[in-house]
């Protein structure tokens, strides 16, 4: 179990790596890259649950650690662990593997092999940026994101998949420059590639102050356009808009909110606390913005991609709030929205595919034709809305209240005002979709209901959104005892940095 538990991560990474490679020596005949890529995405999965399943919440440090040397010079080693943040990324991208498989499965019907295994590249790369403890080694996961996904949005886009690309790819990329070179200057002051390590050396004032100001907005500005957070959101919409529904799981949130988190908020205390204000303030624009935006759209990809950016504008607010509640908040609404949006956008897809049309105002009275599809997107709307014992309820809640009691009432009271207006926009495309008078398009097209493939899917996320706002407590004790920010605290000598856990002692080693 020892030997187990530190190849894991290794493990996790190389199976999808190993599927890609599998997919491109076969033949591109019939569904075969499919089975492959489903089979693979589900080993991956089942991988990524030993690491719940033997994790120890409070434990200090990373788990399931592998250090070695990579690079001799530059130093870089291959350094992966995971603590109670990581973890539940990991997991979260292993369930949205198959998801987008399967997802995938009648809608990709040209090209499989080069789509899945580009599908699966993705995949390390995504997980690659959740594990990795050496600064450069994330770079590259972070880099070799970008890459499948532009790639497959201008292949297999909807109408203008090439420009919707090269948005994305110039949105995406640009910002990681600054990012690129801020890492090298650490580097070049303190010789390590290693978070712990440049955690402790930042902590104990080893860097000039007036220079980590500007790294840390180089750390920033990466992360807030991969988010993303109001104003860096113009990629967003054509990119929902143009991209296959497997790949509008995995574009927008998680690598950029859990970098803030990790590679911000954890290594630039003192440049957090000073900019936290404005990005509150922005946080607070981006969900009435994206909320508003969301309730007069005639595209349902475009009104999901809105409602992104306010739902993730809350998430941003319950991290630089700065208060371990917001936090814990944060990263558990992080968790929600891949659960929902996952099936959400499954269910999109059910419908595009069906009606070959995105238009809301094509549909009208469909839940009579295809009730189970209505029944799972009633159930994901209302978790998206914030409903009371779906999952979706106890993040907005966490971080509501520790915004209201801890930070600023206006600002939590300004935020607040999203739930009423993601009620609306979200309750309308219930109502216009699938009640109300039948439309032409509806009655002209006989349409099949979710088959088992979609069922097999859906009924999961569904039962998952119920676990979630019922029982937070399976993955809140992991959550609340993993430190990431370091708060600020005023003494008499001056501005001081303290960690909860671990030490700084325990940082260092």
């Amino acid at each position: 179990m020892t030997e187990l538990n530190e190849s894991i991560l290794t493990l996790i990474l190389l199976v999808p790596l190993a599927g890609a490679a599998l997919i491109a020596l076969l033949p591109d005949r019939g569904k075969l890259s499919a089975w492959i890529a489903l089979l693979t995405a589900l080993v991956t999965f089942g991988l990524t649950l030993h690491l719940p399943a033997h994790f120890i919440p409070g434990q200090p440090g990373y788990q399931f650690e592998s250090n070695t040397p990579w690079i001799a010079s530059p130093a870089i080693f291959y350094h992966v662990g995971v603590d109670g943040l990581s973890l539940w990324m990991v997991v979260l991208t292993g369930l949205l593997a198959p998801v987008g498989v399967l997802a995938s499965w009648n809608a990709i019907k040209e090209r499989r092999k080069v789509y899945y295994a580009l599908f699966m590249v993705q995949q390390t790369a995504m997980f690659g940026v959740f594990v990795s403890l050496d600064l450069m080694v994330y770079y590259g996961f972070w880099e070799l994101s970008l890459v499948p996904m532009a790639i497959l949005i201008a292949m297999y886009g909807r109408k203008n998949g090439p420009r919707a690309a090269v948005k994305f790819f110039l949105f995406t990329f640009i910002p990681s420059a600054p990012l690129l070179v801020a890492i090298l200057w650490l580097y070049a002051r303190t010789g390590t590639f290693n978070f712990a390590e440049l955690q402790f050396l930042i902590a104990n004032n080893a860097l000039p102050a007036g220079a980590l100001f500007w790294v840390a907005l180089a750390f920033l500005f990466a992360f807030a356009v991969k988010v993303p957070i109001f104003p860096l959101h113009g990629w967003l919409a054509d990119t929902f808009s143009e991209a296959p529904v497997a790949l509008a799981m995995v574009v927008a949130g998680k690598l950029g909110l859990y970098s803030m988190l990790r590679f911000h908020v954890g290594l630039f205390p003192v440049q957090t606390r000073a900019i936290a204000p404005l990005l509150i303030a922005l946080t607070v624009i981006g969900i009435l913005y994206g909320a508003c935006l969301a309730l007069v759209q005639r595209d349902f990809w475009r009104l999901v991609a809105f409602a992104t950016v306010s739902h993730f504008s809350l998430t941003t607010l319950g991290i630089y709030g700065l208060t371990l509640t917001g936090r814990d908040g944060a990263i558990y609404q992080t968790l929600n929205q891949g659960v929902i949006e996952g099936a959400l956008f499954v269910l999109l897809g059910v419908l595009e595919t069906r009606y070959a049309s995105s238009q809301i105002a094509s549909y009208g009275g469909v839940a009579a034709k295809l009730p189970r599809t209505a029944t799972f997107f009633v159930i994901t709307a209302l978790a998206m809305v914030g409903l009371p014992m779906l999952n979706g309820f106890i993040g907005e809640f966490l971080i509501l209240s520790s915004t209201f009691t801890e930070v600023s009432r206006s600002w939590a009271i300004a935020a607040a005002i999203s739930i009423i207006l993601g009620a609306a926009y979200m309750l309308s495309l219930v109502q216009r979709l699938f009640y109300g008078p039948e439309s032409a398009m509806t009655a002209g097209k006989p349409a099949l209901d979710l088959s088992f493939g979609e069922l097999a899917v859906l009924a999961p996320l569904a039962l998952l959104m119920l676990i979630m706002g019922l029982a937070p407590s399976i993955w809140m004790p992991s959550i609340e005892k993993t430190v990431i920010q370091v708060p600020i605290r005023q003494t008499a000598e001056g501005p001081r940095i303290v960690l909860v856990a671990p030490s700084l002692e325990e940082a260092g080693r």
